[in-house]
């Protein structure tokens, strides 16, 4: 019996001897969770049995060190949750390994090549919360976008001088015929670029005129009268005013000019807020991930389009995944289903873009253990010579 009881010793600290030596060799590989060997003591009736290995769990209550790579695409989990890849296979791959990039689909995969999932986009860039997918990049440039409004806030100078405009008209050559200007650029049908200028005159207390000139018109395209209260505040106009032009090639541009929230103060003019709409066309530069899972393809014209949502995954029972190769998972009947959500919402944490998460294996607990294992190795295996030496002796004595 004593042998059988060694040899269980021998074996289940052999399987010891493998989960730490697999911890070891894992020690730097992203998204890794360290394995323990748990051990449980058998009987045979009232007879001690030896030992068998009750389970070889995870830890996923500890998460490994955050590391910035500087990759736009590299994705770190901050909490529970799983990123949800599909292989070549159409098989659910579980991982915490956030080192993504495109394939020459502009599919977004794994470094195994399996597909991240999220939630998709419509054909207007509005997100299908629900609808989960493969998270794909449009390579298609973006089209260019006419402007057609302007936010602009500024204060007006109440100390600035009254100009007559019967003996100085308004010239956008004569600086003396206007107070202030200020330029902004707008954009047509076509994505060309166009200026519009507008001159500020003060003509009396309180009362001030806008001309807006565009491209550099010699006569102003619009004329407008704004008014002040006595505290500074913007009487008129109430509502935006339009100033419309033509476009050669495009469509006339028609703009609306809104001054709400302008002021007239004893200080200096100043603008704000400039705030036109509309862009040139733009071809795709790069991709860029929010700490929700926003996926936004970013163009050369400086603006962005939703692409997705990474989503994640967390399970009742983590400890019941199945472990495959790739650092992933899959689920199985002991983990139940997966509840799928965006980063930060629910149990789910969120992410770290342009960052990986690294093992959470501590070398120094795994070389302690591996020595405790050999020695535990060594005294199984003394015990075997010690009953051999024994079982020798009896032979002797008959």
């Amino acid at each position: 019996m004593s042998f059988n009881i060694a040899l269980s010793g021998l074996d289940a600290t052999n399987t010891e001897l493998n989960t730490i030596s697999h911890n070891i060799a894992n020690a730097s590989t992203y998204g890794f969770k360290g394995a323990r060997t748990e051990f449980s003591a058998v009987y045979n009736g009232m007879q001690p049995g030896g030992v068998e290995v009750a389970s070889i769990s995870q830890n996923f209550d500890k998460n490994g060190s955050v590391t910035g790579t500087g990759r736009a695409m590299d994705l770190a989990i901050n909490g529970s949750g799983f990123f949800v890849t599909k292989d070549s296979a159409g098989q659910m791959l579980y991982t915490r390994a956030g080192v993504f990039g495109t394939d020459k689909d502009n599919f977004v995969v794994s470094n195994n090549g399996a597909k991240l999932q999220g939630y998709s986009v419509d054909g207007g860039g509005n997100l299908l919360s629900g609808s989960v997918g493969d998270l794909k990049i449009s390579t298609s440039s973006l089209n260019a976008k006419a402007t057609d409004k302007l936010d602009f806030i500024a204060n007006f100078d109440a100390s600035a001088e009254v100009i007559d405009q019967t003996a100085t008209p308004f010239d956008p050559n004569d600086p003396s015929s206007f107070n202030s200007s200020y330029t902004s650029k707008v954009y047509d049908s076509l994505g060309n670029s166009h200026t519009v200028t507008q001159y500020f005159t003060k003509t009396g207390d309180n009362q001030w005129q806008v001309n807006v000139q565009v491209d550099g018109s010699p006569t102003p395209v619009e004329t407008v009268a704004v008014n002040f209260n006595q505290d500074g505040t913007l009487a008129a106009p109430t509502a935006p005013f339009n100033v419309s032009f033509p476009a050669a090639g495009a469509e006339p541009v028609s703009l609306d000019i809104n001054l709400a929230g302008s002021t007239q103060f004893g200080a200096a003019f100043g603008v704000s807020t400039n705030n036109p709409n509309g862009y040139t066309s733009g071809e795709l530069a790069g991709v860029r991930v929010e700490d929700n899972g926003m996926v936004y393809a970013t163009y050369t014209n400086g603006q962005s389009q939703l692409q997705g949502q990474v989503v994640l995954a967390d399970f009742a029972n983590p400890q019941g995944l199945s472990k495959v190769s790739g650092t992933a998972w899959t689920q199985s009947y002991g983990s139940g289903a997966p509840i799928l959500g965006a980063p930060g919402s629910g149990t789910l944490g969120g992410l770290t873009p342009g960052a990986l998460e690294g093992s959470n294996v501590d070398l120094t607990t795994e070389l302690v253990s591996l020595m405790t294992a050999q020695r535990n190795y060594q005294a199984n295996a003394k015990t075997i010579s010690t009953n051999d030496k024994l079982t020798q002796a009896l032979f002797n004595a008959i």
